[in-house]
């Protein structure tokens, strides 16, 4: 069906380090439009796409920008942020086309209709965090279109295990379930649960190595989720020059809410803040099984620095 009609999709076990594939030719890259076309001939026999044209002219379109990830890195607070940009035209709800099967049988076309409505001169981005972790996503994006531009966004891995933690606990608790607290997860037989699904997906050199076999390392933007949240306005900057954007975002679009304790969003005028779901405290976590979780990923970030030839101020 769709996935035969995309090409053969294999699950990749994770890998050794390899080397990136060459740097694809800029020159060679075609424009997002046509890109779309022959992506439509590709997968499609009976050639049977709609356009989907509104009548002001806008239309909807495959993506020319995905945030793919990290879970709890701050992708939505970076997606509204970029969404300030004239320009960019976001899809508001996370897709899961790629990660989840019952999606991607759908085929481009469902996918396509996710997209909001956009105009020829802009960008249009749809974010799922889950895409990063997800081994086939990587073979299944490049199989759609080569030249993606891929934006992620990281946070210090070991408070991004407790931020993974609190999402998952409230969740619970909003449907009066009970949950077990965090040192049941981080802890077994004494030592370090290394096979808590919330620590794997913070050995980001793992999960790197697979999108690097697929895309060399300047499609794919880097933002420092810590930075971003400190002080949004130089992550924001460096996010429309790897776009290519005409710079439009100024730091007086930002603006520090003392109340929740993060910085929210001027556009216009209009004020607004992301959802209080949004900032949550951490649970209070043992120091010392925190200087674990330290210790655990000293070695894995290490090798994510070597990886991407650059480093971050995590623990």
């Amino acid at each position: 069906m769709a996935a035969f009609l995309l090409g053969a999709v294999f699950l990749i076990v994770q890998p050794q380090i390899v080397p990136s594939r060459p740097a694809i030719n800029s020159n060679a890259e075609a424009s997002s439009q046509s890109i779309q076309r022959e992506l439509l001939k590709k997968t499609s026999q009976k050639n049977d796409f709609k356009e989907n044209i509104h009548s002001n002219g806008s239309c909807q379109q495959l993506p020319q920008t995905i945030i793919i990830g990290v879970r709890k890195g701050g992708t939505r607070a970076l997606l509204e942020m970029l969404s300030l940009h004239p320009d960019i035209a976001a899809a508001e709800s996370e897709v899961h086309f790629f990660d989840w099967e019952d999606h991607y049988r759908n085929g481009l076309q469902w996918y396509i209709n996710q997209m909001p409505f956009s105009n020829s001169h802009q960008i249009t981005v749809e974010k799922t965090p889950a895409y990063f972790t997800s081994p086939k996503v990587p073979e299944r994006v490049y199989n759609m279109n080569q030249s993606m531009r891929l934006l992620l966004i990281l946070r210090d891995p070991s408070e991004r295990v407790l931020s993974d933690y609190t999402q998952v606990f409230y969740n619970h608790m909003q449907k009066h379930k009970p949950y077990p607290s965090i040192e049941q997860f981080l802890i077994k037989d004494g030592e370090l649960n290394v096979d808590y699904k919330a620590i794997n997906r913070s050995l980001y050199y793992i999960h790197m190595q697979n999108w690097l076999k697929y895309f060399p390392l300047d499609h794919i933007h880097i933002v420092d989720g810590d930075k971003l949240i400190k002080d949004p306005f130089p992550e924001i900057e460096k996010v429309e020059r790897f776009l290519k954007l005409s710079p439009q975002i100024n730091a007086s679009n930002f603006y520090f809410n003392k109340t929740k304790g993060f910085y929210c969003l001027r556009d216009s005028g209009r004020e607004r803040c992301l959802h209080e779901s949004k900032g949550r405290a951490h649970p209070q976590v043992d120091t010392r099984l925190l200087e674990k979780l330290h210790e655990y990923f000293h070695e894995p970030n290490k090798k994510f620095f070597e990886l991407v030839g650059r480093t971050f101020d995590w623990h």
